[in-house]
């Protein structure tokens, strides 16, 4: 699978990247491109367009992308994974009082994106970075350990 979204990630992006290569398809391609073009590079590499307005893998009413992949393509038999799209959905849409650790995962992220900015990460390097923070609360939330896998 191919799937193309912005640069700069942050909360959604960084947690629907983890979903995507944990739980499915270790071998995706994840493209990082500027806003404006996520829809055309999308379309002309026949990917999969998300967190970007207007596009099926995107925020819908009170959810986020992650909220729409896991609907889609990930697996929904997973208690651990629900229990944490509502962590990834408070903190991504700015309701740091959805979850007990909403405005947690908020907070770090803000500190993953200074650190990317002050260290030059590219978007992968910052989700190498924060892969532990949703492993951790994945496992938290009761989730199969055999189910995770090393960062990219």
């Amino acid at each position: 699978m191919k799937w193309v979204t912005r640069t700069g990630v942050r909360i959604d992006r960084v947690s629907s990247s983890w979903l995507i290569w944990t739980f499915i398809d270790p071998e995706a391609e994840i493209l990082f491109v500027p806003t404006e073009e996520v829809v055309a590079v999308a379309e002309r590499e026949g990917g999969i367009p998300f967190d970007v307005p207007g596009v099926a893998m995107g925020h819908h009413g009170n959810e986020c992308a992650f909220d729409a992949i896991l609907q889609k393509y990930g697996p929904m038999d997973d208690p651990a994974l629900e229990k944490l799209a509502a962590v990834v959905r408070g903190a991504d849409t700015r309701r740091p009082d959805l979850t007990p650790q909403s405005g947690g995962m908020d907070a770090l992220a803000h500190g993953y994106k200074t650190l990317m900015q002050l260290a030059g990460y590219d978007n992968e390097e910052s989700i190498r970075r924060q892969w532990h923070n949703y492993d951790a609360l994945y496992l938290f939330f009761g989730g199969d350990p055999a189910k995770l896998r090393e960062p990219i």
